[in-house]
Order: C-alpha cells, then structure tokens, then sequence
C-alpha cells in the first residue's frame, strides 16, 4: 500500500531499511526522505556524510533539528557527537561537515534551508532555485 492511497488522517509507516539513499549536490552526503510536506516544506530526512564532507553556507530560514546518530556533525560553533542533540534557530547561518568518521543524521526541517552558492544563487539542498519552490510556503 502507497501512502497516496491512505486516508488524510491514517498513520503512515515508512520502511526506512528498503528506502534507498538519494544522491546530493554534495560530494558525500546522501539522504532518505523520511517526510516531505510539500504544501508546508516540513521535512525529516536520514542524512549520511562521508568523512569531511560539507554542507556549504546555509541559512536555517526556520528552526532546523539534528540528533547524530553515528559519528559526528561540526560547525563553526561546535560539535555535535553520536547521541547528541542540536537545534539551530531560524535565520541561523553556517557551514557544517562531517567529523572524521563522517556522520549519520536525523534532521528536522520546518521548511528546506537555504544554500548561498557563489555564483549568487540561492538554492534548496537538492540544487532548485529556493525562491520559487519554498519562498512562498513563508507567506
């Protein structure tokens, strides 16, 4: 059974084990999509990062949530290790990369962040153009 074929209000059982890892802009990180909201941007995703690799400057446009799993998540501020616990307000900016021995991630999202390319972009993390996909998800 499809989740589109449910009921609004039936609860929807994800095999997170059968889902298969989604490939990103960012050398080693790859997702599940646990969650994915459209009409309200909510997302949870699983994210997994290779040892070092990095999410670039971004900006949590809404309160983001992050427990590590496995290995460990490092910003500018800190780091967040296996069993740990990290929420970043909206509006906050930085890059993140994975410890040494990369990261596994559960991570909460209101609405996508969004990601300042040096070209001038701005983007959602899979590479869209964010104004057009979640600007208006904020209105």
């Amino acid at each position: 059974m499809t989740h589109a074929s449910l009921p609004p209000k039936a609860s929807r059982f994800v095999d997170v084990e059968r889902l298969p890892w989604e490939k990103t802009p960012y050398p080693g990180v790859e997702t599940k999509s646990l969650l994915v909201d459209r009409a309200t941007g909510v997302m949870t995703l699983l994210m997994k990062m290779a040892p070092g690799a990095r999410l670039p400057d971004h900006e949590h446009v809404r309160i983001e949530q992050t427990y590590v799993l496995e290995g460990s998540l490092v910003c500018g501020e800190g780091v967040c290790k296996a069993g740990e616990f990290v929420w970043r307000p909206a509006g906050s900016r930085h890059e993140a990369w994975a410890g040494p021995q990369g990261g596994l991630m559960l991570a909460m999202f209101q609405i996508p962040n969004k990601f300042y390319r040096p070209d001038g972009r701005e983007t959602d993390f899979l590479g869209k153009d964010w104004e057009k996909t979640w600007g208006a998800k904020l209105r």
